[in-house]
């Protein structure tokens, strides 16, 4: 358990690391590499006898390759579609639902029939894909690189201020929105990873829990389809309120699952969840978008995906020790539940506080155009006083 854990946490932690190469070398070069890491971390694994390596094989250059494989394509997707970013994000996230769906009874086959080892090097051919995929990436917005050192220069390291851009926690409506959304992350995660092991706690081994995931990955499809055409309709900042509505939701199906004491009730939750998870998913780089722009947007994901790492990894292991502790899974539940209606509410301010932030900068070339108008309609009255003394001068 604390391999998977370890390679879901490095995965998001890495990213600010990933952000910053991301505007050093571009995406191509990234996520070329990235997936190289991860075809060797992952081919590497396949040959392991015991558990310990594989902390280092898989749950660190495994999932360092991912995450730096998986951020270059969200960002390379805001240089080529502007007004349709929405549903471009939700198409392409919808394909990690179509593998939640259909991998797990891939997988299931597979381990009975080859084994684990072979069925690492099976995967890996899904990686040699992203390695391949990886030269499809053509940015179209500069990177600090081109900025530096020219085209075809020699690459020359930027100043530390470019390499890590801290400039972006100065819009006060980015910072609601990397602080908002981790907050509300300490009990999004919970039911994912504690729901399986609550389902045979409650009902046995004589419900198929498999149906669960099913669900979840089946609704998270149609939702990042879905919201993301309706994101492409909300103008600005305002999409942020979809996030809003689904950590609502989110958070109340949570509170939801101790009181379903129906199997088909747990069906319906993981029903709704599914669906407006898909909708926080594909609106978060359109998002990061509207607030910082096109030449910020890498290492504003990037820096979000990093905080995103610390409630991922403390959230559900404070549930299993509730559940340890109390010995069933129902106040981990209702707790989770209270994190996401917490940072949705601090998500409400930020459509708010981009307007005035966006109406302040309209305001600035105004009152440069104003002084300069004042200054040349002073101009002449300054000539006349000047000239009044040089006559009486000459006089």
């Amino acid at each position: 358990a604390w391999v998977s854990s370890l390679s879901m946490g490095m995965v998001f932690f890495c990213s600010p690391i990933v952000s910053i190469f991301t505007d050093l070398f571009g995406c191509r070069k990234v996520a070329v590499i990235g997936a190289a890491v991860g075809f060797a971390g992952l081919l590497s694994s396949s040959f392991v006898s015991t558990i310990e390596p594989l902390y280092f094989t898989y749950g660190i250059v495994f999932a360092c390759g991912c995450s730096f494989a998986y951020q270059p394509s969200l960002v390379i997707l805001g240089h080529y579609f502007k007004k349709r970013l929405g549903l471009v994000n939700g198409i392409v996230t919808a394909g990690s639902s179509l593998f939640t769906v259909s991998l797990p009874f891939v997988l299931r086959v597979s381990l009975d029939s080859v084994g684990l080892y072979n069925t690492l090097r099976v995967l890996c051919i899904l990686m040699f894909v992203l390695f391949l995929a990886g030269f499809t990436y053509k940015p179209l917005v500069s990177n600090t690189k081109d900025k530096e050192g020219g085209k075809k220069g020699k690459f020359r390291f930027p100043p530390d201020k470019k390499i890590c851009n801290f400039s972006v926690f100065k819009v006060l409506s980015y910072r609601i929105w990397a602080f908002g959304i981790p907050a509300a992350l300490f009990g999004y995660f919970v039911p994912y990873v504690h729901l399986m092991k609550h389902v045979k706690d409650r009902f046995g081994d004589e419900v198929p829990e498999e149906v669960l995931l099913l669900c979840l990955g089946i609704t998270s499809g149609v939702g990042r389809l879905v919201f993301g055409r309706v994101a492409d309709y909300i103008p600005g900042a305002k999409k942020v309120y979809l996030q809003v509505a689904s950590f609502f939701f989110i958070g109340l199906m949570s509170m939801m699952i101790p009181l379903c004491h129906v199997f088909g009730g747990l069906i319906a939750v993981c029903l709704f969840m599914g669906l407006f998870d898909g909708c926080f998913i594909c609106i978060m780089a359109p998002i990061a978008f509207e607030l910082v722009g096109p030449q910020d947007v890498s290492q504003a994901i990037g820096f979000l995906l990093g905080l995103m790492s610390i409630p991922m990894t403390v959230g559900p292991p404070i549930a299993g020790l509730l559940r340890d502790h109390l010995g069933t899974y129902d106040v981990a539940f209702y707790l989770a539940g209270v994190p996401p209606l917490i940072g949705g509410a601090i998500l409400c301010f930020i459509p708010w506080v981009h307007e005035r932030h966006k109406l302040k900068e309209r305001a600035k070339p105004v009152d440069g155009e104003t002084t300069e108008k004042m200054l040349e309609n002073e101009s002449p009255l300054v000539l006349d006083t000047t000239e009044k003394p040089v006559k009486e001068m000459e006089s």
